[in-house]
């Protein structure tokens, strides 16, 4: 009894991290006996199922229709005995092709079963031969010269298809072993499985009540913060007084609340590839903007020839060139936008930005400008030379591709009042598709009014326009000049 209590009070002295560390120490060691045990065994069935499917498999397939073209190359052979069409002897060497093809596929299998291809290969030419050379004789299919052809042309294919259907078998038999070996190690691996999983239960549980009658009471403090900040009050701060590991959490807690406040207004869900907050995250800001009637200069910009750049160079340049528009964007957006101002990403390569009238001019020119000046670093030099590509279109036409350019429809606010995000992204979605028919990178801003009646930041659009016209004949004129 005396060692009982002894061991209790060491136990209660030593901290959280030891206590745990304690506590499931067992459980760790059986988990790591199960995990060894199960990549063991998914290892091995691993390697029969890619045997079966990188050796068996296409060994089998390959044997059939090896046959089968054979067989075909006989049928053609006696077609043109015939007619003595050249479209029939074409025929007949596209079986042999064919045969050819599959003998190469049996041969390429990454094990050496030791198939006797060399020799199914040899009687095969033989075979070919015996065929062009004695058609002659099948012009009288009764005469004797006749008989002898048919009974040779048996005796060989037999030879052949004796020879394809051992690989055949072989393999067929080698599948299915290793399918029972497949079937018995899963059987032998489920069953200790379970056993060991059992095992680790029991071990949990008892680890996890020894550790929680110990802390329990700072526990059900987080679990009750736990509650009220899952019911949205994420201003909620526990009332512990600990000032170990526990304490330590429970300030952690409340930080992650606040955190969560931030991102429950947000939804922020971000790209992939360029890090950037993507379409809830694009669809939450406009939400908040457009109550609180704010003004906004909703801006969509798309990247022009962007499909035959991917379709030239790859995905993988592709990708860089995503990335290195979403560094323009980013970096632009916070040198001329606003401090609240956004950049998101909604995929492949659209872009948003969220920003105010008297900002988004400033900031377009810049990206633009930008752009034009790094997107040439992104092409190799003949092409950069005679600036395009050649690619197909969506259409499958062949066509010239010039250099990618960026593409800006901006959407405000100003003269007319928009009720919700979707009509931003309709309107932007329009005149996107106008502003990519124009020559170059340009932006352009929707001048629709509600009515007749100047309102507040008028002078910004309109001063916008003036710049999107400049820069359109600017580029007319340098594509004049190229």
């Amino acid at each position: 009894m005396k060692i009982i209590n002894s061991i209790s009070d060491l136990f209660l002295k030593v901290n959280i991290a030891r206590k745990i560390f304690l506590g499931y120490f067992f459980l760790l060691a059986l988990l790591v006996v199960i995990s060894l045990f199960a990549l063991t065994n998914l290892n091995k069935l691993n390697n029969l199922n890619r045997s079966i499917l990188e050796t068996d498999v296409p060994v089998v397939e390959a044997s059939k229709d090896m046959i089968d073209a054979m067989l075909s190359q006989e049928l053609y052979a006696r077609r043109y005995a015939i007619l003595k069409t050249p479209d029939i002897l074409r025929a007949f060497w596209e079986r042999n092709s064919e045969f050819r093809e599959n003998l190469d596929k049996i041969r390429a299998v990454p094990e050496d079963r030791g198939y006797p291809l060399d020799e199914i290969e040899k009687i095969h030419n033989e075979y070919n031969k015996f065929l062009i050379n004695d058609l002659d004789s099948l012009e009288d299919p009764t005469s004797e010269e006749a008989k002898q052809f048919n009974s040779k042309a048996k005796e060989k294919e037999e030879k052949i298809i004796t020879l394809i259907k051992l690989v055949e078998t072989d393999a067929v038999s080698d599948q299915r072993k290793k399918t029972e070996a497949t079937g018995s190690i899963g059987a032998v691996a489920f069953r200790v499985s379970v056993i060991l999983c059992i095992m680790g239960f029991f071990i949990s549980v008892l680890a996890v009540m020894f550790v929680t009658v110990n802390i329990s009471g700072a526990v059900n403090k987080l679990k009750d913060a736990t509650e009220k900040i899952s019911e949205g009050n994420f201003d909620y701060v526990p009332d512990i007084t600990n000032r170990d590991e526990i304490g330590e959490l429970s300030d952690a807690f409340v930080t992650m609340a606040k955190r969560l406040k931030k991102l429950e207004e947000m939804y922020i869900d971000t790209s992939p590839l360029t890090r950037m907050p993507g379409g809830i995250a694009i669809e939450n800001i406009m939400k908040k903007r457009i109550k609180l009637n704010e003004p906004i200069a909703f801006c969509l910009l798309d990247l022009d020839s962007f499909k035959a750049y991917n379709d030239h160079y790859g995905y993988a340049k592709g990708n860089k060139l995503i990335i290195k528009t979403a560094d323009i964007v980013d970096k632009f957006v916070q040198k001329f936008g606003n401090e609240e101002d956004f950049a998101g990403h909604i995929g492949g390569d659209d872009f948003v930005i969220i920003s105010t009238p008297d900002k988004f001019t400033d900031i377009c020119r810049n990206i633009i400008e930008a752009f034009d000046k790094m997107v040439p670093s992104f092409y190799d030099a003949q092409d950069r030379e005679r600036g395009y590509i050649e690619g197909l279109d969506r259409h499958g036409n062949e066509r010239q591709f010039p250099l990618a350019t960026i593409s800006i429809a901006v959407v405000t606010n100003v003269t007319r009042k928009l009720k919700n995000h979707i009509q931003f992204g309709e309107i932007a979605a329009e005149l996107k598709e106008y502003a990519k028919s124009l020559t170059g990178s340009v932006y352009v801003v929707d001048q629709r009014r509600q009515n007749d009646v100047k309102v507040e930041g008028e002078e910004e659009l309109d001063k916008a326009d003036s710049n999107i016209v400049k820069l359109s004949r600017k580029r007319e004129k340098k594509k004049d000049e190229v």
